[in-house]
């Protein structure tokens, strides 16, 4: 299973292409677009998800709701571009037009953005050309990729749920929520204002999203991820490339403003003694092998071990501040407070939609990889017949 992206953030469609997805695979567009409406939703969102109503289109690959096996085109119209149709236009310019009074041309680099090393890298002399791809408007089509993953992982017994874990410095306590159900999680973290699934927390979350944005700065945090259901053995140990830690990792750090990635205890592996990080394993006619403790977070050896698969992505503040920074003109070379297109104090819940379904298409194509999947039917049976294995090993 591989997949391309497309699109600039005011032009006029985003668009995904998925090649090797199983056949007979159930897809309907109501099961992307709840997942898209989510990515949109949260406390801490700016004007731009009032503008947009994203809904997909399936042109290709898929026919009276099922998978074809051939690639699934998706893609969802911007709505605002309507205002930007001279801007973001694909004709050339008349020759009597004077691009100054069309392009909007950027040549003042935000800081924290891909603004400047961008425009070094393609030869772009206005950086609207870098920042309309290089926008977080990208993950539109991430989570829509990931929905249909996530489909595909509900077919073969595997959950995925992700959580807001950290705010502003404001941590959930695990106590609040570790007895739950990844259905229970899931109620309890979408009928709260930021994902979080301590209400307690969440309440503070609120609170500090709130009065960064009246100090127009914004705050970053933390998200987990969890999977659970995946059968041992997915990734493998004998090629630095295809340990499953390090695809999950790149999959968590390609989500724009990623800046760290934990599994399982993660930094804190290197504050404790090893006695009280690796998991002991156990074994019983009812589950098979597992361990007494989820620490390692489902995964040794570069494979998962069966047990909960648990991902920890660290989001930085947005960096278009309403208290602008200072940059630097690249025409003029002279020093500028930077210029604010539209910002949000507080993306961290949306995050975790992204960071759910990068991680779903992640674990997606690690399973695709491994087992047969010309139907899904068929790549059922693959599945069910590994777990037997590894139970009875």
């Amino acid at each position: 299973m591989r997949f391309f992206t497309a699109g600039e953030s005011h032009g006029p469609q985003l668009t995904a292409i998925i090649e090797g997805l199983p056949a007979q695979l159930d897809l309907t567009v109501e099961t992307i677009n709840k997942e898209l409406a989510r990515r949109q939703g949260g406390h801490g969102r700016g004007r731009r998800m009032q503008i947009e109503t994203d809904e997909v289109v399936i042109s290709s690959g898929v026919r009276h709701g099922k998978t074809l096996g051939s690639p699934v085109t998706l893609s969802v119209v911007n709505d605002d571009f309507k205002h930007w149709t001279k801007i973001m236009g694909i004709e050339p310019l008349a020759e009597d037009v004077d691009p100054a009074n069309i392009k909007r041309q950027i040549t003042r680099p935000r800081p924290g953005h891909a603004d400047l090393v961008g425009g070094m890298k393609y030869g772009h002399r206005d950086l609207r050309n870098v920042l309309e791809r290089s926008s977080a408007r990208e993950t539109t089509m991430r989570v829509a990729v990931g929905a249909v993953a996530k489909k595909l992982l509900e077919e073969l017994g595997i959950k995925t749920v992700a959580h807001v874990h950290e705010i502003g410095g404001i941590k959930a306590d695990p106590t609040s929520y570790d007895q739950l159900s990844m259905e229970e999680l899931r109620e309890t973290i979408e009928a709260d204002p930021v994902y979080c699934a301590d209400p307690e927390a969440s309440q503070k979350m609120v609170a500090a999203i709130d009065d960064a944005k009246g100090r127009g700065d914004t705050i970053g945090g933390v998200v987990e991820v969890i999977i659970e259901g995946c059968p041992p053995g997915i990734g493998s140990y004998v090629q630095f490339d295809r340990k499953l830690d390090g695809l999950l990792a790149g999959a968590m750090m390609s989500i724009n403003a990623f800046k760290g990635v934990e599994i399982g205890l993660g930094f804190e592996m290197a504050r404790l003694p090893g006695s009280e990080v690796h998991d002991e394993i156990a074994w019983d006619e009812e589950r098979g092998y597992y361990r007494k403790t989820n620490r390692l977070g489902g995964l040794e050896g570069g494979m998962s071990t069966g047990m909960p698969i648990v991902v920890k992505g660290v989001m930085k503040p947005i960096p278009t501040l309403y208290k602008p920074l200072e940059s630097v003109d690249i025409d003029t070379k002279e020093p500028f407070t930077a210029t604010i297109e539209r910002s949000d104090p507080c993306a961290v819940p949306a995050a975790s939609v992204v960071a759910e379904h990068v991680i779903a298409t992640a674990i997606a194509q690690a399973v695709l990889e491994e087992y047969r999947s010309d139907t899904i039917d068929g790549l059922k049976q693959e599945i069910e017949a590994v777990r037997q294995y590894v139970k009875e090993f």
